[in-house]
């Protein structure tokens, strides 16, 4: 790719992913962070401490973000730089300073990170900002620890380095860190660290020549995709998500997501909500032993989506149960019922050797449309346990309690994520199962896991508004539009001369003038 840098040290290569412009309006439209300002309060990283970890970019040195040029004051900023062997850190609080200078990659990641115009979270209560080869040596490595949560790195390796993934999984799983990498060049393979296991590897949304994967080990990744345009690579869709994980954060941490705030702010609740909450883009597709997309991952990140989960609360599983090693677990007759269609729960499972172990949720899924079909996506995440090669083998399904039909199913040898995504989904009763393989050869008898599930059923309404025509649907879930038709036998679907909606009490409203023409209207996603 043009405009590419390649610096080596004594222990690390690292490349940056070329980045030119700040985010735009449209992009937070997109990923929902408009709709998550215009529906909650305050809710920008205020309180959350971040890391952003930058190679040198103009030159070895130029690795430092510039206060000014994001809008925030110099306080907020704290520099870290080492040398070889990278056992001591120098630190400094003030800008500019000796450590470093000023970078232009820098200053755009952190502008779409947490730059008070067209950042995603712009209200941060602290920024650590990591000269790379320093961060990874004698953090990632050393185990050295950190403050923050949640650190973007929009570089990568340029290559699949099993050892480093295993040094970021370790770490991630002893801090709960959770690290949002991007995936590496568009048209090639992903690279470490984006994948780690325990980390989110970030794609592009709107460029087909995306970095890809599986991993050369057979997993899915990217796990996650936002808008690149106008520069479509990841160094600019990285710090998108690395922000939404912050207002996730910081919205679990003040008890939007209940009571349990350590649960919610857990990184694989806030990786479970992240893909969970992603909308599908065209052509999206996966199967039962590869959860996400090879392009696109869970989808389009869109953090109102992820937010309205966590806001559904954490709710436990109905009944746990177990069946000798390999043999059928169909639905139960337990009558509970999860009391939310959108929400979470953290919750452990624990196998044995002659038995697997499934914890059930039941659900009623019904809703105020007769008949209308529901959109089920659910996402299991569990981490690779720290200092362990493998992991266990978790799976998720969905039965029908009528029939104990199996509806959809995510079995992935190899993954740490499972992920169910069914768009028609008849009403009824089903069974969402965390199921925990026993037997020999697992890592451990238990595993502490993140599940998040959405069915939804957005339903258009249409009434007469004085001389007007009201249409109206939910704000969530998001990522629909309106479109419209003269018929339904050759229909020309399209938004021409349909105005942008007005929010009124968690609705989309559309006016439009009464005619004696015939018009037919439906919802749609994606609405990009």
């Amino acid at each position: 790719m043009s405009n590419l840098l390649k610096r080596k040290t004594a222990l690390v290569f690292i490349f940056i992913l070329f980045f030119s412009v700040v985010v735009q309006a449209a992009s937070l439209d997109t990923i929902g962070v408009t709709l998550l300002r215009a529906v909650t309060t305050n809710l920008n990283g205020a309180g959350i401490s971040v890391g952003q970890a930058e190679a040198g970019y103009e030159s070895a040195t130029n690795w430092q973000v510039n206060p000014g040029a994001v809008g925030q004051p110099s306080s907020l900023f704290t520099y870290f730089y080492g040398t070889p062997p990278y056992v001591l850190v120098s630190s400094a609080n003030t800008y500019p300073n000796s450590l470093g200078g000023p970078s232009g990659h820098a200053n755009n990641v952190a502008g779409n990170y947490f730059g008070r115009s067209g950042g995603v979270a712009t209200n941060v209560a602290q920024v650590n900002n990591y000269e790379a080869d320093t961060f990874i040596n004698h953090y990632i490595s050393l185990g050295n620890t950190i403050s923050e949560r949640v650190v973007n790195q929009s570089f990568t390796y340029g290559t699949n380095d099993a050892s480093a993934d295993q040094s970021y999984d370790n770490y991630a799983a002893a801090n709960n860190v959770l690290f949002v990498s991007g995936a590496g060049f568009n048209g090639q393979q992903v690279y470490s660290p984006a994948t780690c296991y325990n980390g989110i590897g970030v794609g592009v949304s709107d460029n087909s020549s995306t970095p890809y994967g599986p991993t050369p080990d057979g997993r899915s990744k990217p796990d996650i995709v936002a808008p690149g345009s106008p520069d479509t690579v990841t160094s600019y869709t990285t710090p998108l998500v690395s922000g939404a994980a912050a207002l996730l954060m910081q919205a679990g941490l003040r008890g939007d997501g209940g009571s349990d705030t350590s649960a919610a702010v857990d990184i694989r609740t806030l990786k479970a909500l992240l893909l969970n909450g992603a909308i599908k883009p065209a052509g999206w597709t996966n199967s039962p032993a590869t959860p996400l997309h090879p392009l696109y991952g869970a989808g389009v990140l869109n953090v109102f989506n992820s937010y309205k989960q966590l806001a559904g609360g954490k709710r436990s599983y109905i009944v746990s149960t177990s069946v000798a090693t390999g043999n059928p677990h169909p639905p139960t007759g337990a009558t509970g019922t999860v009391s939310v269609l959108s929400g979470w729960d953290f919750n452990t499972l624990s196998s044995s050797v002659p038995n697997d172990k499934m914890n059930h949720y039941y659900f009623n899924v019904t809703s105020g449309a007769s008949n209308a079909p529901f959109t089920v996506t659910a996402t299991l995440v569990w981490n690779r346990q720290q200092n362990q090669s493998g992991i266990n083998n978790l799976d998720l399904f969905l039965y029908d309690t009528a029939n104990s039909n199996l509806v959809a199913c995510s079995t992935s040898l190899v993954d740490n994520v499972e992920h169910i995504f069914v768009p028609k989904l008849a009403p009824g009763r089903y069974d969402l199962q965390v199921w925990k393989a026993g037997g020999i050869g697992t890592v451990s008898s238990s595993e502490t896991y993140a599940l998040a599930w959405a069915f939804v059923a957005p339903t258009l309404s249409i009434a007469k508004s004085a001389t007007n025509i009201a249409l109206t649907w939910p704000v969530y879930p998001a990522g629909f539009r309106v479109e419209a038709a003269t018929n339904l036998v050759s229909p020309v679907w399209s938004t021409n001369n349909l105005s942008s909606p007005v929010i009124t009490n968690s609705l989309n409203s559309l006016m439009l003038n009464a005619t004696n023409a015939q018009q037919f209207f439906r919802l749609r996603q994606p609405d990009f």
